[in-house]
């Protein structure tokens, strides 16, 4: 698939590009600054560079492909809306396109629900959400305008991120958290994505992973 990728230099974005081209995708790195991405060359590896993510800098880096996938996430815990403004933006240059596929990375901590221990739901990931609000807020609008589109996007909600390699070994729920499971690497985060990718029935569902 051709596929184009909003966070390319993140510690999620980076393995992302290297599995994908792995798995003979076709790739398109948005990146903000080009000497970031330790993506070797590749002849199937294209590099873009947009200092600010709106619908026209996107416009002409999605047209023509499959899907985008978007991991990107803030740096801090201050006021943020990189996430949603991104995806509000991706979403525009999409439907002006004509291009349907979007797979974006959210948070499981901010969601407590269904598949959570009672420990989890109750007490932990509340107490998180006070510590991450800005980050969580900026989360749930962007799951927000998903949800109010017609594309065939999937959610997917890991919990704390590492960077340990890909293992395969992890366990997916779909509408539900996954429990007890209170870390994933970013690289499973990354296999997770392209295995949806390849999974039609996953378009329209959040997707969480541990």
């Amino acid at each position: 698939m051709k596929i184009t990728i909003l966070g390319a230099t993140g510690r999620t974005g980076t393995p992302l590009v290297l599995q994908a081209l792995e798995r003979d995708h076709t790739v398109t790195a948005v990146v903000r600054d080009p000497a970031r991405l330790t993506v070797d060359s590749h002849p199937r590896l294209g590099v873009a560079v947009a200092a600010a993510l709106t619908a026209d800098s996107l416009g002409p880096l999605v047209a023509g492909r499959d899907a985008v996938l978007s991991v990107l996430g803030p740096h801090d815990l201050g006021p943020t809306s990189i996430c949603s403004d991104a995806t509000t933006a991706a979403i525009a240059a999409m439907r002006s396109h004509g291009v349907h596929r979007l797979i974006v990375v959210s948070a499981s901590g901010a969601y407590p629900g269904p598949g959570d221990p009672p420990l989890v739901r109750w007490v932990l990931k509340p107490l998180l959400g006070l510590v991450l609000r800005h980050p969580f807020a900026d989360t749930r609008k962007m799951e927000d305008a998903l949800r109010a589109t017609d594309l065939d996007w999937t959610i997917v909600r890991p919990p704390r991120l590492t960077g340990k390699p890909c293992t395969g070994q992890y366990r997916t729920a779909v509408d539900r958290n996954v429990g007890g499971r209170a870390r994933v690497s970013r690289a499973d985060v990354a296999d997770c994505m392209l295995n949806l990718l390849e999974n039609p029935a996953s378009a329209r569902t959040v997707v969480s992973i541990g």
